[in-house]
């Protein structure tokens, strides 16, 4: 099949199962969480995508698809459901010499290159569903261009002590990669790859059939695709961005990325009418903030009614606080009930979660209540579906599963 040729499609890579996340990945892939009050990890690189003026995107699923599937649907929230392009879910599927699942990043879109090819592409940008950012991709796509580049990769500086987690470029005056790390012990310096890349499709496409041919391959971008093309001596130039990018891929950088948002100035301005992040918008009432109640350097949505104090949180539409309640320095899922007098601290709970009178999540002299993880920032973490009982005290730091929430034992009820 052959549709109508693109200058330029992103392949997005969306089956992450983000298993750092624990219990808020057990049923969702990762780039599907829930961030900021109202979207999804996804949200972001779609909206850049749109904001780019990239209006053909493949996402490819694996890891719990069903809720990444059915919330991107058309793609029209992102104005991306259009004839000849739009968005494309692309899950693994069987071929007539059989099928597999994505073995690897690089093999995902290996995959697709019939996909790919359909739109006889000169560029093809890969892209991750699982950070919180806003970036022109075009920029990136014209810098590509004036260096006459094989691959560009976006590259972000962060933290030294951090270097251990992300691939390392390491690069000459002219911003040529002349080296890459992957996940080093000592790093030589702190420009990380993004998981953001623009290749030309021909120097792509051999690699990506090379690769697959090699049985010792993991058959990765970083691993594999990026040291090959470097050590072929194909000219790859490292993209700086400036400007706010968080890697979301555990409880505490989930937790720290939501609080940003709450800063007097936040480096990630979503109030940007240039730059919307687009989402599907639930169909909720106006939330209400009852007589007597309190909100606080707060992100309160849709459909929410507080009647106690919310101090420096963020509230997802349909959540309910009681009289007497108090949330402060947490993340509240979707349709989250906290009954009166309950306290939520430093905390991420999980969506259509109640929470009963006088509980206390997030309590220093608290029960570490069949839990089936230890988050040593010192973040409670509650699972979706839960029902914590009254005057249940939760210790700081639990990670309580959905999978425990059946019966509380009357000896931890305080």
């Amino acid at each position: 099949m052959r549709v109508r040729k693109k200058e330029v499609i992103a392949m997005l890579l969306a089956g992450g199962q983000g298993s750092r996340l624990g219990i808020l990945t057990q049923r969702l892939a990762k780039p599907a969480v829930p961030f900021g009050g109202k979207y999804r990890i996804i949200d972001f690189t779609l909206s850049n995508c749109t904001n780019s003026g990239i209006d053909t995107v493949g996402v490819l699923t694996q890891y719990q698809p069903l809720t990444l599937n059915h919330y991107i649907g058309q793609g029209s929230a992102w104005d991306l459901d259009r004839k000849g392009g739009g968005v494309s879910v692309l899950p693994p599927f069987v071929k007539a010499q059989g099928g597999q699942w994505y073995k690897g990043t690089a093999n995902a879109v290996y995959q697709n290159i019939e996909f790919i090819e359909s739109y006889e592409p000169d560029y093809v940008m890969v892209l991750s569903g699982d950070h919180i950012y806003k970036m022109d991709y075009s920029k990136m796509l014209e810098f590509h261009k004036q260096k006459n580049a094989a691959a560009t990769i976006a590259v972000f500086e962060v933290p030294w002590e951090e270097t251990f987690r992300f691939g390392i470029m390491n690069t000459n005056a002219e911003q040529r990669v002349v080296e890459f790390q992957e996940k080093p012990k000592e790093a030589k310096n702190n420009l990380a790859s993004m998981g953001v890349y623009v290749f030309n499709w021909e120097v792509l496409k051999r690699a990506l059939l090379e690769d697959e041919a090699d049985p010792e391959s993991s058959n990765d971008f970083g691993k594999n695709i990026i040291p090959k093309l470097l050590e072929e001596e194909y000219p790859l130039y490292a993209y700086a961005f400036e400007g706010y990018w968080k890697d979301v891929g555990t409880i505490y950088s989930l937790w720290e990325a939501n609080m940003d948002l709450l800063q007097a100035v936040p480096d990630l301005n979503l109030y940007d009418s240039e730059w919307r992040i687009f989402t599907p918008n639930p169909s909720q009432p106006a939330q209400c903030i009852a007589p007597g109640a309190s909100v606080r350097q707060s992100l309160v949505n849709e459909g929410c009614l507080v009647r106690g104090a919310v101090d420096h949180s963020v509230l997802f539409p349909g959540v309910h606080v009681g009289e007497g309640a108090v949330v402060r320095n947490s993340v509240i899922m979707h349709n989250v009930v906290i009954e009166d007098g309950a306290v939520v601290d430093k905390a991420i709970v999980g969506e259509d979660t109640t929470i009963e009178r006088g509980a206390y999540v997030g309590a220093e002299d608290g029960e570490e209540w069949n839990a089936v993880d230890r988050n040593e920032d010192g973040i409670t973490v509650l699972a979706e579906n839960l029902r914590v009982p009254e005057s249940l005290r939760i210790k700081t730091g639990s990670v309580v599963s959905s999978r425990a929430h059946q019966e509380f034992p009357e000896d931890k009820i305080s």
